[in-house]
């Protein structure tokens, strides 16, 4: 959903440096991009370590909080270009459609417009799982729901944590640069610039 569907990165960015900034922790964009995917509870015990800062249960709890009400305050719903005439076209083709995110189920109802949300099939959200990316688990749990086998999946990604978890789950990964530059990704299989490409 996020860097693929819904250009809603700068937007993470922000508000997790904001948070973060308070607890004297610092972050990059890079950081946050490379990162996306995993568990948030993961992404802020990772940071608080590499920065020499305790953290505890409570802290994450208030860190996590504070994040996503800066993250409800700045957001707006900004699709990429063509990504509903390139649903529309795949349903057209006869493809099945699942939502993988990292984000929770309630994010996924706030952030995508019902028009789009109608176009998938199965939506698999972080909430849903107990082992977010790189593991496997989302995208093994999402091809079950589809009643497909993994080797019949694509996945369209947008971040290094996306990439090992699909390539764990055996499935064929096609990333766009959205986010961060071809470098980052190419434990892909195939590179695109734009989602409109993958077609």
């Amino acid at each position: 959903m996020d860097g693929v569907i819904v250009d809603s990165m700068p937007y993470h960015f922000i508000s997790w440096f904001e948070t973060l900034k308070k607890y004297k922790v610092t972050v990059s964009p890079f950081d946050i991009y490379e990162n996306e995917g995993e568990k948030c509870e993961i992404c802020v015990k990772r940071f608080f370590k590499r920065d020499n800062i305790k953290c505890d249960d409570k802290i994450i709890e208030q860190v996590l909080k504070l994040r996503d009400k800066l993250y409800k305050k700045y957001f707006k719903v900004h699709l990429f270009p063509d990504i509903e005439q390139v649903l529309n076209r795949l349903k057209k083709q006869g493809f099945l459609l699942a939502i993988v995110t990292g984000s929770n189920r309630d994010k996924v109802k706030s952030m995508l417009p019902k028009k789009i949300v109608s176009k998938f099939d199965v939506i698999i959200a972080a909430d849903m799982i107990k082992r977010g990316k790189p593991y496997p688990d989302s995208y093994l749990t999402a091809a079950k729901q589809l009643k497909v086998k993994p080797g019949e999946c694509i996945v369209v990604e947008n971040a290094p944590y996306g990439i090992k978890a699909a390539k764990s789950a055996k499935m064929f990964c096609v990333t766009v640069t959205t986010s961060l530059p071809e470098q980052y990704l190419k434990q892909s299989d195939v590179v695109c610039k734009k989602v409109s490409d993958v077609l």
